[in-house]
Order: structure tokens, then sequence, then C-alpha cells
């Protein structure tokens, strides 16, 4: 959340940084949070690619209407801890920058200015999308996202299903696996590659895995956990088997699979179905929206007929405390614009068109009072589950323990997917379970 492919490089992020100043150049600015003339300027290290050009067109915006100097930085995908670090060891450090829930705040804790009574905290729809670090507002959420099975309604149909015939994982595997079987009959594959590269192997070591860890804590009645049992390690075994055994690539192959791949493979209608979120849209919209629908991520666990998507963020907000007081108010005011104005709300929020050049808007439901009606209809389903009253799956991967645990684990799935053998397989649950636990101790201290 961690996230997707068309990362713009870090290496002509950092040319950007460079032509803009990251924050050295300050501007003068009318306050809108006390009403007093500041100078200072915003520097945002954005964490998600695929909205890097929309950032970059609102930040011009807002320098064109308030002479505030915003630059951005977009971090390449599955980097962005890694350019945090480097960008904050900097004189001109991002005054703006994302960590990724309970885990993310603890190494960055520190640098987190309370939003306390801020007016972008007052914007806030629910108190449930702040970050809190005991009383502190460290955080503040600004997207919430869903994630599933998007699915090629047209292609599921000539295999002779619809998502009615979809419930539960048992009617999934057997979906996949009659496709596979006619797929040479038919022309497509049931499920797009489960590419492995650090611009794909997230949606399985990460977003994959939330589902066995959701309903672990869900039985267990807990929120968190320094020691994951992996009581549910052989469910998460059996779809990661569906996957890769019913998919356009030999499993062999995946340490090679892109996040490109994945996609191209889905808009050009060889797979049935491809496992991303709402975040995806603009990848697949050419597809049609009629055309395009979302199903939960069976796993085989009891009642997971009332399951629905996986909902939630990992994105929170977070100002740099460390920041001279003038930029962190002119950031402070730079994030109330984006969620409080018109011109940042549509860019936001929007699809096709929204912004002020003609793009699509990023797409994003906004977990504040000026969220729009979405253009999104990937986001208008997972709407519509909760409205039919299905159980959303909560997003815990934000209580992973490290970017190394899931490292581990990605590591471990694509050994298992070379060679599917029982020993290779309990390498994936040691690097699971004591993984975790390893992890957790070195973060907690």
């Amino acid at each position: 959340m961690k996230k997707k492919l068309l990362a713009l490089g870090l290496a002509a992020g950092m040319m950007l940084s460079a032509l803009t100043g990251c924050g050295g150049s300050n501007s003068t600015a009318q306050s809108t949070e006390g009403g007093t003339t500041e100078t200072g300027s915003v520097y945002y290290l954005n964490f998600k690619p695929e909205q890097d050009a929309q950032w970059q067109e609102l930040a011009e915006i807002y320098t064109e209407e308030t002479g505030v100097e915003v630059t951005v930085l977009t971090a390449a995908s599955g980097n962005y801890e890694t350019t945090l670090k480097s960008e904050m060891a900097k004189t001109d450090a991002p005054t703006l920058f994302q960590v990724n829930g309970p885990v993310g705040l603890a190494a960055w804790k520190d640098y987190c200015y309370d939003l306390t009574g801020s007016k972008v905290a007052g914007e806030l729809s629910s108190d449930e999308f702040a970050l809190m670090d005991g009383d502190k507002m460290a955080g503040i959420g600004y997207v919430i996202e869903t994630y599933g099975l998007i699915y090629n309604k047209t292609l599921l149909e000539k295999a002779g299903y619809t998502a009615d015939d979809i419930k539960n994982f048992a009617d999934l595997k057997a979906v996949a696996e009659d496709i596979t079987a006619r797929k040479d009959e038919l022309g497509f594959s049931a499920f797009t590659s489960a590419g492995m590269d650090g611009s794909s192997d997230w949606r399985f070591k990460t977003h994959l895995a939330n589902l066995p860890i959701y309903y672990e804590y869900k039985a267990d009645g807990i929120d968190n956990t320094s020691a994951i049992k992996g009581t549910y390690l052989d469910n998460y075994r059996q779809i990661w088997d569906l996957y890769i055994n019913n998919a356009t690539c030999e499993p062999t192959l995946l340490s090679t699979k892109t996040g490109d791949d994945a996609v191209a493979e889905f808009v050009t209608g060889q797979a049935v179905f491809y496992q991303n979120g709402t975040w995806a849209y603009n990848d697949v919209a050419e597809l049609g929206d009629e055309n395009i629908g979302m199903l939960p991520i069976y796993i085989g666990v009891e009642g997971e007929e009332n399951q629905g998507l996986c909902t939630g963020t990992e994105n929170y907000w977070c100002v740099n405390a460390k920041a001279s007081e003038a930029d962190i108010q002119a950031t402070l005011d730079f994030m109330y614009w984006c969620v409080s104005s018109e011109t940042g709300t549509k860019a936001m929020c929007g699809g096709e068109g929204a912004m002020p050049s003609g793009q699509a808007g990023m797409g994003f439901v906004i977990p504040f009072k000026g969220n729009l009606e979405s253009t999104n209809p990937l986001v208008n389903i997972g709407n519509q589950y909760v409205a039919d009253g299905y159980e959303s799956v909560s997003w815990n991967f934000s209580t992973m323990p490290s970017e190394e645990w899931k490292n581990g684990v990605g590591s471990a799935l694509t050994t298992y997917a070379a060679d599917q053998t029982d020993a290779n397989w309990d390498k994936v649950v040691t690097a699971f379970v004591d993984g975790w636990a390893t992890e957790a101790a070195a973060v907690n201290g």
C-alpha cells in the first residue's frame, strides 16, 4: 500500500526534486489554520506511483493559486521506506510523508507532528481513520481502498459461469480448474500470472497473506500479535496453489513475471481473474465498466459465504515534526486544501477527466467530509457488498512486523511455486511464523 506498477523512477524523482528545490525555496502564504501570514513550503514524499501524475498536477495548481512551493517526489514501487530514510536524512527533508499503520509508526513516531486540533483533522469523517500514538494524533488516513479478485464478466460467461456461481473457495476452485481443463478450447486461463518481482509480489506476500492473518485474529479475538500461530496457513497454501496452477504461465516462471505482465494479460483477455484493488481501475478500465466485476478472495474458511471484500487503509499522512514551523504550517494548509477544496476533492475522488488538465483523477474514497461519489465501479462494488450485509475483511497487514518479514514470505512462496513439495511449503510456514516472531522481537527491541 506498498503498491503497484508504473512507478516514477527514483532517479527521475530525484531530478525533479533538484529542479524544484525540495522545499529549499520558501514562498509566502496565508495560513488557513491560524489566519496569520506564514512563510513555508511543502515537500511531499508520495507512496503511490500510480497517482504520481495527479499529485504533480495538484502541486502545480496549488503553487499557482497560493504562491506556496509544493514539491512531490514519488518513490519507486516497493522502495518507499528506503527512500524515506534517505530523504529524511537530508537538510531539506519531506514535510509530508506516510506510514502504513502501527508498525510503520513505531519507526517514525518521533518525526510525527501532533495533528490534534488541525483543520485537516477536523475534516475526518470518523475518528477511526486517525492513527494515534497515545494521546497524540500522529497520522491521518487519506484513502480507503478495497481489493479482491477482479474478473472479466465476458470471459467468465464464455466459460459458462457468472459471479453467482462463486460463493466460496470450493466454487472458485471448481470454476478455475474447469477453465484450465478447457484452456485450449476457451482461449484463456483462469488467473493472470502471479508475478513475484517487486512490482507484483506485494499482492501475495502482503495482500493475499492478509487473509490467513485476518481469520486468525478473528478467531482469537485480537487485532495484533508478536507471535502469529499460522492457524490458517493450509488455507493460504490452497489459494496460492489455485492461483499458480491455473494461470497464464508455468509456476516456474513467476520470478520473472511483473505487475505489467498481469495487467496486460487481463486487459487482453488472456485470463478471467486478476487479484488487485480499487486503485487498479485505471489499468483495467479499457475493458469497459460493464465488463468488470470483483469477487472476495476465498481461502476455504467456514462461513466465508458471508465474507465481503478486503477494505481498509495502510496509507496515513504524517507531518514532519522536525520541519520548520513555517513548513509545518504550509503543509497543514496544503493537506486541508486537498481534502476540502473543489479542485482537491475532485482530483482525489474523481475518475475520467476529473483533473483540470483533463486527465483522470485518483479515484480514491477519502475518509473526509468532502468525499465525492465515486466514478470507479470497483469502489461501488465494494460499497454494494457492505450494503448487502457482507462482512468486510479488515486490513491487518499493517501489523506485519517488517518489510523483511514480507520479503522472507515472498521468497519462500517463489521457491515453493517452482517446486511444490511439502518441504518447500514448510519453508513458507517457517518464514511466516518464525520470521514473524523474530522480526516482531527486533522491531519491539
